[in-house]
């Protein structure tokens, strides 16, 4: 079963307080504790995917005007937290999901101590069989 893991950020301080914002040994820590967790998801099998994503000073949301161009809106929605990245794995259970997501979770932030960040764990669907 595929699995997207999402990893939320807050969105209040992030000017002031985001990873752009940490020292550069911290930023080699949080970024070595990802590398490590993914080699781990590929030496299991598991990893499909993962990236990092822009900040959200960067993002736009994009709906079609009814002549079909594209109509921006930003730089996001409004929320607490935005999307900072994401992984795709294919693993055996919900709960194996679960279990990296908790790992992907306590990645550390800027004093060394675990993040403890949300991790949205969605199931990947298929389309569904369209052969007849």
């Amino acid at each position: 079963m595929k699995y997207m893991l999402m990893m939320h950020a807050p969105k209040e301080g992030w000017t002031t307080a985001g990873i752009g914002t940490w020292p550069p040994e911290a930023i080699k820590a949080h970024i070595d504790f990802m590398i490590a967790l993914n080699g781990k998801l590929k030496a299991s099998g598991e990893f499909v995917d993962a990236q990092g994503l822009a900040g959200p000073e960067e993002a736009k949301s994009v709906r079609a005007r009814k002549d079909g161009t594209p109509d921006t809106d930003g730089p996001f929605a409004e929320a607490k937290e935005f999307l900072a990245g994401f992984w795709v794995l294919d693993v055996d259970s919900t709960q194996r999901a679960y279990e990296i997501a908790a790992q992907a979770s306590a990645a550390p932030g800027k004093d060394g101590s675990p993040l403890n960040m949300p991790i949205e764990v969605r199931q990947v669907m298929s389309a569904p069989c369209t052969d007849m």
